[in-house]
């Protein structure tokens, strides 16, 4: 290298140390036909291009660059990023796949690989991508932040909870992301931290701060509402005058809504529906986002529904369920074909033939064992988990999917479920159910002596690998209504991918609904669990004789604290179902026939739905 390139290459270092990018530039234009060519020169005036707003320009440079020297991993990762902010998305793509090739192992190509899936909605990509930046570089805090929403968005709780670990100490976040994390740890049920994420968020200069205030003060009476702090809630409202709102100017649409949705949440737990109403219709007349567009759909149908006005109830649901059905389709596209199966039923069954050839092994009692709450959701389980947890001698952690990722874990090395559970040696065993209690101990580290309750409703489709782990424990399958627990699902929010497509007509749910009955009951007949049958109806109108049922079955001597379950919920304040305003409430008969309301659109169904409405003892 010349003198003279040398000290031009040296004098826009300089300008850029100094944060002078322009400047870099002006230096570039000065560089003679050799220098131009120069690689540190081309690198700093790419750099100053992209810092200055033009992409374009920076591309033709990093692209320049690359060519000269296709075997630097940095120069295709640089002319990638440059490619993705002027909108060629392709270039990007391609980009980044040849400087992975060359890196590997370069936790920063992952990164930029999963942003660029991300703008495209390439979810599971873009899951993938990000988890793996996490992986290679644990303490590159944004690459956890973007690997923790792919995970929201794709409904996958355990890496979202893995990515967010320790997040309470992260340093602050700009206050778009501080948003997004402090939803995200609010999920987690980890109030402090999704607060803290609010208070330290870095704001961006005047007059958008304040529309960022207004933003920040909503996030906080949602959380707050969503965790059973309602007067704190309603003392933050005060934060959101409506004049305020209306004084937004046009450009702030999402701060409109997102204030519009707390107002509108508190009116629901107010009582007051016809506000609500209005509220929620304010919401949707907002340009936001489908996730912001389908909740506020949600809340129009539950509060008509409350006002007896059940035709437009309906009709706000199709069209929560419909922006929800986008919202999946980027996702699993393939849940979207007119025979998928949302819920993942097996297709394999275990027979009385196979079952008696099983090994046996030695496992814990019924006592050192967990009792497992299971039923279709919305049938209420969480109703009787919170019943169980406010005993002092038991203890839930919320809804996990642990036995589900115990049958993901035997798949992934090779082993076919369920079928060969009749493998298994007792280290096999031990080591499934080792597995287990760490997982179990890394959110109640502190259960003790205390008897687990695992409360996940479709661990109803998981019978063989708990009869494996556990025979001898408790299993209640909670039993409601089936055209009940259809409603009710309907007119959820739920956040699962799949779950969106399963409930998205009542035609995919009753079909979801029979072919886990089916697994449900064929699997009892083989492996004849200690099972109770816990009736929803019947707790509502025999709730002291249940609950003495209900100690007699788990072999508790006193099962009185089970009633002051309402009370403990108001006191435990983050349920993560969408009861969690529910169980507060205590026990009453409104949600009991409730489906009678939308009857005419149920009558499609019915047949469907026949067999098991007799088969469970109840009438259409």
């Amino acid at each position: 290298m010349s003198t003279a390139t040398t000290d031009l290459a040296k004098a826009m270092a300089g300008a850029w140390n100094a944060g002078e990018p322009e400047r870099v530039i002006a230096l570039a234009g000065q560089a003679t036909p050799s220098q131009e060519k120069n690689e540190g020169v081309l690198m700093l005036l790419g750099l100053a291009q992209q810092a200055t707003g033009r992409p374009q320009q920076a591309a033709a440079t990093f692209r320049l660059l690359a060519q000269m020297r296709p075997d630097v991993s940095a120069h295709w990762n640089n002319l990638a990023v440059a490619c993705r902010q002027a909108g060629d998305l392709p270039g990007s793509e391609q980009a980044l796949l040849t400087a992975l090739s060359l890196a590997p192992d370069d936790a920063e190509v992952h990164y930029n690989l999963g942003l660029l899936y991300t703008q495209q909605r390439h979810w599971l990509l873009a899951r993938q991508s990000l988890l793996d930046a996490a992986r290679l570089a644990p303490h590159f805090i944004e690459a956890r932040l973007q690997a923790a929403y792919a995970c929201y968005v794709c409904g996958d709780n355990t890496h979202q909870e893995a990515m967010l670990d320790g997040a309470i100490d992260w340093p602050a976040q700009p206050a778009e992301q501080a948003l997004v994390l402090s939803a995200m740890l609010s999920v987690q049920g980890n109030l402090d931290a999704a607060l803290r994420t609010l208070a330290h968020a870095q704001l961006p200069a005047e007059p958008a701060a304040g529309v960022m205030r207004l933003r920040i003060a909503a996030q906080r009476v949602l959380l707050y509402e969503r965790n059973n702090q309602i007067d704190t809630a309603q003392d933050e409202l005060q934060q959101l005058p409506p004049e305020a709102l209306d004084a937004l100017p046009a450009e702030a649409e999402q701060a409109r809504a997102d204030g519009w949705r707390a107002h509108a949440a508190m009116a629901m737990r107010r009582g007051a529906y016809a506000d609500a109403e209005a509220l929620y219709q304010r919401v949707l007349a907002c340009a936001i986002d489908d996730e912001s567009q389908a909740s506020a759909a949600f809340g129009l149908a539950s509060a008509r529904d409350r006002q007896g006005r059940y035709a437009e109830a309906w009709q706000a649901l199709q069209t929560a369920h419909a922006t929800q059905l986008g919202i999946a389709r980027n996702v699993v596209p393939e849940l979207l074909a007119a025979d998928s199966q949302p819920l993942q039923v097996t297709g394999a069954r275990v027979e009385h033939a196979s079952h008696a050839g099983w090994k046996p092994l030695s496992s814990p009692g019924s006592r050192q064992s967990p009792v497992f709450v299971v039923g279709f959701p919305r049938s209420g389980t969480t109703l009787l988990e919170q019943m169980l947890d406010a005993h002092p001698d038991y203890q839930s952690m919320d809804e996990r999917a642990y036995i589900h990722e115990l049958i993901e874990g035997m798949e992934l090395v090779g082993q076919h479920y369920p079928e060969d559970l009749a493998n298994l040696t007792q280290p096999d065993a031990d080591q499934l159910r080792s597995v287990y209690a760490r997982r179990v101990g890394h959110v109640l580290p502190e259960l003790g002596e205390r008897r687990l309750v695992d409360k996940n409703p479709l661990n109803m489709l998981c019978l063989p690998m708990i009869m494996r782990l556990f025979p001898h424990a408790r299993i209640i399958l909670c039993l409601r209504h089936p055209c009940d627990v259809l409603l009710s699902c309907s007119m959820q929010p739920f956040r699962s991918p799949a779950f969106m497509v399963l409930c998205s007509s009542l035609q995919r749910l009753a079909q979801g609904y029979t072919r886990a009955f089916d697994q449900w009951y064929r699997d009892v007949d083989v492996f004849a669990p200690h099972v109770l049958e816990w009736r929803y109806e019947s707790v509502v109108s025999q709730f002291d004789e249940q609950v003495a049922r209900l100690g007699q079955f788990l072999e508790t001597a006193d099962a009185s604290p089970m009633t002051r379950f309402a009370e403990h919920a108001r006191d435990k304040r983050f349920i993560s179902t969408p009861s969690y305003a529910q169980v507060t409430e205590g026990v009453h008969r409104k949600a009991v026939g409730r489906w009678q309301n939308y009857r005419e659109q149920f009558e499609p169904v019915l047949p469907a739905l026949r067999p098991w409405i007799d088969r469970l003892g109840y009438t259409a």
